[in-house]
């Protein structure tokens, strides 16, 4: 059964006023058991996440923004750590939404927004990078 192994800690490094967002430090190694990746990950101590990277529009954080910030940690770290495919990164943060008690439409959307515009941060770029043209 997936379930998150542990509580997040995190200690604030950078409150960036002009990106709306902060910089977040794990003070302690925090995991998760996915089944859907069929594998335990274990984001570590010191790593570095800013939660979800959900744009700061209106009505598209009000929808999918603050809401999973479990998921978002575990799934930034598969996205730095490429110990699995961007798909199953992907899917696992979804997974991990459903676990932490996000609902079914908010999921969706949230991965939605991660399959369009997560080619960018997956190769390494800020999400404005990725290109439609």
């Amino acid at each position: 059964m997936s379930r998150f192994l542990n509580q997040l800690k995190v200690t604030l490094i950078d409150n960036d006023a002009a990106e709306g967002r902060g910089l977040w430090s794990l003070d302690e190694d925090f995991g998760y058991q996915s089944d859907l990746a069929r594998m335990t990950i274990m984001a570590p101590k010191g790593f570095r996440t800013d939660f979800a990277s959900v744009p700061r529009l209106p009505i598209v954080f009000w929808l999918a923004g603050d809401t999973s910030t479990e998921a978002a940690v575990i799934h930034d770290w598969l996205y730095t750590s490429k110990i699995t495919s961007r798909r199953t990164a992907d899917a696992v943060l979804r997974e991990a939404g459903k676990v932490s008690g996000v609902p079914a439409w908010r999921r969706w959307m949230i991965w939605a927004g991660v399959r369009a515009f997560g080619q960018g941060p997956w190769d390494g770029k800020s999400w404005l990078d990725t290109r439609f043209f």
